[in-house]
This record gives C-alpha cells, sequence and structure tokens, in this order.
C-alpha cells in the first residue's frame, strides 16, 4: 500500500511526524539549521547540475506558454493567496493564516508538473524547461512580493534577507550551471544519488521548520475549525488553480500540449522551493506554522494531479 504513495508525500509525513515525537529544541537548534542550511545549498547546487543551459535557451523563445504561465503562478495565484489570507483571518491564527499569501507566491513545482505533463500527454520539454524558469525567477520574485503584499504582517524583505535568499539558492544553482560541463557523466552515473539528496534536503527543512512550531505548541492552536478553514482554503485554490489555468490556456488558444503545461506548472506548488525558502524568510518559531497550508496543499495536489492527469490521457478535453 505504502509503495502506492508518492515518495515525496511519505518523507513530508515522516518529517511531520518526527517533528511532533522528537523535536529539534534549544542548544540544538542552532546546528540542525545549519544542517538544514547546508542542505538547501547542495539542493540548489543540484538543480544547477542537472538543467541544461541548452534546453534553458530553448525553452525562453516559447513566450506563449512561458508568460501567462509566469502570470498565473505568481500575479494570478498570489492574488488567490491574499484573499485566502485575508479570508481566513477571522477563523485562525494570525500566523497560519499568512502562510495562504505565501502559499500563493511560491513558484511551481519542477519533478511532478512534468511527471503528470507525461501521464496527461502534455509537451515535457516545455514542462521541463518552464518549471525550471519559473523557479529561478521565484527565487527572485517569491520572497520580495510575499514581503511587499504582507507589509508589515510579513518579514520584511531587507540586505540581510536578500544576501541569504542569493547565497543558498542563487548561489549554488549558478555555481551547478558553471560545473555542468565537467560534472555531466557523474550526474548521469548518480542519477539516485542525486535525488537521495533532493528528498533528504527538503525532508531536513520540513523537519527543522515544523520543530519551531512543535515548540510553539502548534497542534494546540490547530484546532477542528482551523482544519476545516485549511481544507476549505487549499480545497478552493486547487479549483481556481487548475480550472483557471486549464480555461486560460483555452483563451490563449494554446496547443493541447503547451495547454496541459500550463495546467499543471500553473496550478501546482514547490515544496522543494517552499521548504527551504521559509527557513530562510521566517523565524524558527514561525516557519512551521506558516508552511502548514503549502504541506497540506502539496499533499491535495498530488491526489488531484493523478486524477486529472488520468482523465485528460483518455479524453480529447
Amino acid at each position: 500500500m505504502l509503495r502506492k504513495i508518492d515518495p515525496m508525500v511519505q518523507l513530508i509525513v515522516a518529517a511531520i511526524l518526527l517533528a511532533t515525537i522528537l523535536p529539534v529544541t534549544g542548544g540544538k537548534r542552532e546546528i540542525a539549521q545549519l544542517v538544514s542550511n547546508a542542505a538547501v545549498f547542495l539542493l540548489f547546487f543540484f538543480y544547477g547540475l542537472r538543467l541544461s543551459r541548452r534546453e534553458v535557451l530553448a525553452g525562453l523563445g516559447n513566450h506563449r506558454l512561458l508568460i501567462p504561465l509566469t502570470f498565473w503562478v505568481f500575479a494570478a495565484m498570489g492574488l488567490a493567496g491574499w484573499l485566502l489570507w485575508r479570508g481566513s483571518q477571522p477563523f485562525a491564527p494570525a500566523t497560519l493564516a499568512i502562510g495562504f499569501l505565501y502559499l500563493g507566491v511560491l513558484p511551481s513545482t519542477v519533478q511532478s508538473a512534468t511527471v503528470y505533463t507525461s501521464l496527461a500527454g502534455g509537451n515535457i520539454a516545455s514542462s521541463v524547461v518552464a518549471a525550471a524558469l519559473v523557479n529561478i525567477t521565484g527565487v527572485f520574485v517569491s520572497a520580495p512580493l510575499f514581503s511587499l503584499v504582507a507589509g508589515s504582517h510579513g518579514t520584511a524583505f531587507h540586505g540581510e534577507t536578500l544576501v541569504k535568499v542569493l547565497t543558498m539558492l542563487l548561489l549554488p544553482f549558478v555555481a551547478g550551471q558553471v560545473l555542468q560541463g565537467f560534472t555531466r557523466n557523474w550526474v548521469a552515473g548518480h542519477r539516485r544519488f542525486i535525488t537521495i539528496m533532493d528528498r533528504s534536503s527538503i525532508g531536513i527543512a520540513v523537519y527543522v521548520a515544523f520543530s519551531g512550531a512543535v515548540e510553539q505548541d502548534i497542534w494546540s492552536q490547530v484546532d477542528m475549525q482551523v482544519w476545516a478553514v485549511l481544507i476549505v482554503a487549499c480545497a478552493a485554490l486547487l479549483l481556481f488553480g487548475y480550472g483557471g489555468a486549464w480555461l486560460l490556456g483555452g483563451v490563449l488558444r494554446l496547443p493541447r500540449g503547451d495547454r496541459i503545461t500550463l495546467l499543471f506548472g500553473g496550478a501546482q506548488k514547490s515544496i522543494a522551493m517552499g521548504a527551504p525558502l521559509a527557513t530562510v524568510l521566517f523565524p524558527a518559531a514561525k516557519a512551521g506554522i506558516i508552511m502548514l497550508p503549502l504541506l497540506v496543499y502539496h499533499l491535495a495536489q498530488m491526489v488531484v494531479a493523478a486524477v486529472v492527469a488520468s482523465r485528460l490521457s483518455r479524453a480529447d478535453l
């Protein structure tokens, strides 16, 4: 039964359970944070190693897909996240409610969006390039956009934060791109190792962030009403994300393959970016709580994506 569950879903659930039972607290938190930072650095370094510069350059020419996808991921979904943040404030803790805004401004997934695009019969090459470019854009856009929209309710995006984002996310990615020509054969021969490192980095980030939330007694703040708000809000965002992206592709008269790419690239949100970025942006005491909407949305989007991909693969919608 467990084999049928996506490995990333298993990892996230395991990290949350471990943080709940054995959270890292006190003086050990600084050590755990250093380990998490190192894991995040490696995560984006491997991203840089894997993504071919030729693919990036080839994908840049598909403006009919890239421009609306970027608009949908950051502007449309960001606006939806803002509305959910404002709408949930009377019913959920303020720190958790602002997590909907954080969720909305994150970039889309890379791996799962490509997998489901493939299953649905979409444009795989465009999916890989588009998702990767949106994630690169997210390094520059997500954190400043969140801080700008959240205002005094969020974390100010000042020079120190910019340095942390550039050092932990962009620098390793650029280093991976620079070294790509020398490491191509090594990467090809160690794909399983790199995949394990990717997932481990995300798991560590979730564990460290959620340990802080457990220390702040998150489970006493998340009662049945808050769970109801989380589920309803994430369901609404999923409906808006998938339904709106599909309709947008139709309005723009995109080829079916690109329309499917827009659907999965536009509606899915990346925990691979969201978890590491949360540990950079937010204090340890808040990061886990702010991430809760992202965690719920991520788990739900895997289920929805599987159903949608299966439906699209069998029907000419």
